[in-house]
């Protein structure tokens, strides 16, 4: 179990040598101490440009191509071994990435149990009952090829779901969705995150995932 994520000093090393301009010199999260603690939902707001996705590559540990340290209940991430992040990413850490990558050829369901045979988190029903809440039901058997891409971001987010975690990492969750299926997107994930006592990491540009109680920082 992951109680506690800590950022002390990081900072892309794109942006090495621009600490005084901007996208740094305003940020909350670049060259700060940051803690994200479980339990809590955060909300990172930011402009294009500015590291958001960069910033849940360093946490997922997909990427280490930052200065400073990023700390797992105090322990230094750079010191984790291949088979330590796959632990970790099984059964700790869940990932939504901005571009989804989902398997065009494959089906709805397809794509989402490459993730689910690997936890055995959900039944077959638990995923279809989320994709019938979600409104992408009548989706099942499509290939993600012919989805829409507001309806392939909810595939994605119901293939994040399924797995256990203490954080819950969304690069852009819900920037392809309008409002009311925002809110539904949102409800889901809340009470999944709710039941797992877990925490939820959300970045945003423009379209807010309406999460309850998040800490707004700007990145």
């Amino acid at each position: 179990m992951i109680k506690t994520i800590t950022l002390n000093n990081v900072l892309p090393r794109v942006f090495a040598g621009s600490e005084k301009e901007s996208p740094v010199k305003d940020s909350q999260v670049w060259l700060h101490k940051l803690e994200f603690t479980c339990t809590n939902n955060y909300l990172i707001e930011a402009e294009s440009g500015t590291g958001k996705s960069s910033l849940c590559s360093f946490i997922y540990g997909n990427r280490n191509d930052y200065s400073g340290e990023i700390l797992f209940d105090g322990e230094n991430v750079r010191n984790f071994t291949v088979e330590r992040w796959c632990e970790l990413r099984t059964h700790a850490l869940a990932l939504l990435p901005q571009e989804m990558r989902l398997f065009p050829e494959l089906t709805t369901m397809e794509n989402i149990q490459i993730k689910n045979r690997l936890t055995g988190y959900k039944t077959e029903s638990e995923i279809l009952d989320m994709l019938r809440r979600l409104e992408i039901s009548d989706k099942v058997h499509q290939p993600a090829a012919y989805l829409s891409v507001g309806q392939q971001q909810r595939v994605a987010i119901v293939r994040a779901l399924c797995q256990p975690f203490d954080f819950l990492i969304l690069d852009e969750p819900v920037s392809h969705l309008d409002e009311r299926n925002n809110a539904i997107v949102a409800r889901l994930i809340d009470e999944e995150a709710k039941a797992q006592n877990a925490s939820v990491i959300a970045t945003s540009v423009g379209n807010k995932i309406n999460l309850p109680m998040s800490i707004q920082i700007n990145l």
